[in-house]
């Protein structure tokens, strides 16, 4: 009996390296003149980046400067689902990010039917947060990874596991 291959997709952002970013961020604002004096704060909830500013423009720029720290961390800026900015208390302006952790469910239907699309011989399955991909051949893996790194889903993904 052949021995089955298999891989993971997965969408994992690393929340260590989201805080390290979150705090060269309140570091860079607090010594910025363009933010002196003005009520500006950003910090993480859960898995929610919460951003606040005085108005519109500084929250913009309060975006931009976090935005460049996460890159400079390596952490995608596909895994994070800005919301609306809202009023908030003081006469400011808060908004928030989600950060993605898993592959949500229609997203996960979505790479399942692509994969089927290829007319491969592999199984895809869903599992919780994530989707396993396994065959016998190793290419026709392979041509799966390659074909989902080029194809623009919305959401970060991860190959891991790879067997």
């Amino acid at each position: 009996m052949a021995k089955d291959f298999s891989f993971d997709i997965a969408s994992k952002i690393d929340l260590q390296e989201v805080d390290n970013a979150i705090h060269q961020t309140q570091k860079e604002i607090g010594q910025r003149f363009d933010f002196k004096g003005a009520k500006v704060n950003v910090w993480r909830e859960g898995n929610d980046i919460v951003l606040q500013a005085d108005d519109q423009f500084k929250l913009r720029s309060l975006v931009e400067v976090l935005e460049a720290k996460l890159v400079k961390r390596k952490v995608p800026l596909k895994g994070l689902a800005y919301g609306k900015a809202e009023p908030a208390a003081g006469d400011t302006v808060r908004q928030r990010a989600a950060i993605q952790q898993g592959i949500p469910i229609e997203k996960a239907r979505e790479i399942v039917k692509r994969i089927k699309s290829m007319g491969l011989k592999l199984q895809a399955q869903i599992m919780e947060d994530q989707v396993r991909v396994s065959g016998r051949l190793k290419d026709d893996l392979q041509a799966v990874i390659q074909e989902l790194g080029k194809a623009d889903l919305g959401i970060d993904m991860q190959f891991t596991n790879y067997r």
